[in-house]
């Protein structure tokens, strides 16, 4: 039966082509997914949760379940976007069907459409504030000021709500833009071109970093080993956070699959994707602690090390006003890259379903996120008060905690059971083009048993059902 399955789906996959054209090489692709998975979480989360978990015993902690874990699970999403050329939803319902299984997989890809459309509606919203820093970095208005300043500045920007919705705004009409030229003239121009300035933008704050007179220090905090340190839930963060910076279960890496080439292998690609986003969330780290440690600051303050304490340590040191302005600027680059993977699964599926033009569907998706985004923005402010909230939180915090703790896991795990389980082996080992070597044998094991597994027990373990 598999046999006959994967005769008639030679036929079908001659003739498969993507509808909206193929990135033109295996760099851009790599290029694109990592500039997908780049974000707010590698410039500052990995840093901060390696320093506080045993630096370098961390990371290969960390590195253990980026590839039992994260690299199965993106493979498995690129090998399904490729095998059916389609935007998610179409896609998991080709496949569920061609696999002899059900089209009701649809739903699936409809899932992580609609996780990444959450995301994006807070993520935008995130990536205004640092659009804002551009400016106010570069116009000196955090030059030699007080710390206290700097936390008043920043908590009068949250509390502004017309300044968060114009950069709210803003953000968006730049993705749309990008996203609406289409993926070789929009999505395949802006990455060639974010990703090494970001790369570049790294590297000349990384030698800034080194003459602090304290680079030692910070890579001190980050790689010396620290096994005392290390216990179970270092374990689950490190894979919690292996899942969730490859940017895998919502979508993005299944429609940007659709667009890669034939010829292309997927687990060279894969793990090319995995080095760079682990190389760029070390060089933020090598970035940013000496330059805390210099000033004597807190390095684990969560988001306000990025808004609030940086900011300081960059006002105390020579040039810091261009320093912070290109600290800002990497850091937009980042959540431009991001938002554009994150809303590229609803555009393929608004033109795919509704036959519009790709400015069109871009036009609607882009507005229908930035209404999404006017709860986040009035979080902050008009409606932070209790009357607002639902169960103790915020309309941001809910959507994140939705989104993060329940759509994302919930995706990649059966995304990783539908290809490890429903899909035929014939199918997998074709598309991936191991055969049936031990480089097959081992992502079949894991996808199958590994990495759902191990999505599962995070998932119970954040909601209190087990203790590590």
């Amino acid at each position: 039966m598999c046999r006959y399955i994967f005769e008639q789906e030679n036929i079908i996959m001659s003739n498969r082509k993507s509808l909206h054209g193929n990135w033109s090489s295996r760099t851009a692709f790599i290029l694109a997914v990592t500039g997908s998975a780049v974000g707010l979480g590698n410039i500052w989360k990995f840093p901060y949760i390696t320093g506080e978990n045993g630096g370098g015993a961390f990371v290969l902690v960390y590195l253990v379940c980026v590839f039992a874990v994260g690299l199965p699970i993106l493979m498995s999403e690129i090998l399904m976007g490729r095998r059916g050329r389609r935007n998610p939803v179409k896609t998991m319902e080709l496949l569920g069907e061609e696999e002899g299984n059900s089209k009701h997989w649809k739903w699936l890809g409809l899932w992580g459409i609609v996780a990444g459309f959450l995301i994006l509606s807070f993520y935008s919203v995130i990536a205004g504030w640092a659009l804002a820093y551009v400016f106010k970095s570069g116009s000196g208005a955090l030059a030699g000021v007080s710390a206290e300043t700097i936390s008043s500045t920043f908590g009068a920007h949250l509390g502004d709500w017309k300044s968060l919705l114009f950069w709210h705004t803003f953000f968006m009409l730049v993705t749309a833009f990008i996203v609406g030229r289409g993926v070789q003239r929009g999505l395949e121009k802006a990455v060639q071109f974010l990703m090494p300035a970001l790369f570049i933008l790294l590297l000349v704050l990384l030698l800034y970093s080194m003459n602090t007179g304290h680079f030692m220090d910070g890579v001190k905090y980050l790689f010396e080993p620290d096994f005392d340190k290390l216990s179970p839930n270092s374990w689950i963060i490190a894979m919690g956070h292996a899942f969730f910076t490859l940017s895998v279960g919502m979508g993005a890496i299944m429609a940007y699959g659709a667009y890669l080439p034939q010829d292309t292998s997927i687990g060279t690609t894969a793990v090319a994707v995995v080095f760079a986003d682990t190389l760029i969330a070390l060089l933020a780290g090598l970035v940013i602690f000496p330059i805390v440690i210099a000033n004597g600051l807190d390095g684990g303050s969560g988001p306000g090390l990025i808004f609030e304490t940086l900011p300081v340590a960059f006002s105390q040191m020579p040039f810091g006003t261009l320093f912070a302005t290109l600290f800002f600027i990497l850091l937009s680059f980042a959540a431009l890259t991001s938002a554009i993977g994150l809303i590229e699964p609803a555009l393929a599926w608004i033109i795919e379903s509704f036959k519009w033009s790709r400015i069109k569907a871009a036009a609607v998706a882009s507005i229908i996120v930035w209404v999404l985004g006017l709860g986040t923005v009035f979080s902050f402010n008009l409606w932070s008060g209790e009357e607002y909230q639902f169960f103790g939180k915020t309309v941001f915090d809910n959507i994140d905690y939705f989104a993060s703790n329940i759509m994302l896991p919930l995706g990649g795990m059966f995304i990783s059971i539908f290809a490890g389980w429903v899909m035929c082996r014939v199918s997998t080992s074709d598309e991936l083009g191991f055969g049936t070597d031990w480089r097959y044998t081992s992502w079949v094991w894991l996808s199958r048993i590994v990495a759902p597994l191990a999505v599962l027990f995070v998932m119970l373990a954040k909601f209190g059902v087990i203790k590590p």
